[in-house]
């Protein structure tokens, strides 16, 4: 059996593997709308005849519909290429866990655009 102390230690490394997870996993849930914001924009129609600054504006109304407001324009590229469009969304969301001790994650999703002609 585990004595008082090791039942201690244990129980204060699965309390912070709580709080660990409490915070970071809102995090993922978030970017898997951002991921499936930007894998969509292949398809649509009104991506593959926008610029690429009413392309930008299309993602960016998108991400606020979706209440996804961790990602910014300035996180956002949109790059002309010999395909059509490369649309980049590429940020680090940050948070606190406890005291002084931080998170950081980086995400970076990208998509190529085949604008009509």
């Amino acid at each position: 059996g585990l004595t008082m102390i090791s039942w201690i230690v244990v129980g204060v490394f699965l309390m912070f593997q709580i709080v660990i997870a409490m915070n970071v996993i809102p995090v993922y849930l978030t970017d898997s709308s951002v991921k499936s914001i930007i894998e969509e924009l292949p398809n649509d129609d009104k991506a593959k005849k926008a610029s690429a600054r009413e392309l930008k504006t299309m993602i960016v109304k998108r991400l606020n519909i979706n209440s996804i407001y961790t990602v910014k324009a300035e996180h956002i590229k949109v790059k002309k290429t010999r395909e059509g469009m490369t649309a980049t969304i590429e940020y680090e969301p940050r948070g606190a866990l406890i005291g002084n001790l931080e998170y950081i994650v980086s995400f970076k999703h990208e998509a190529v655009i085949n604008t009509l002609k």
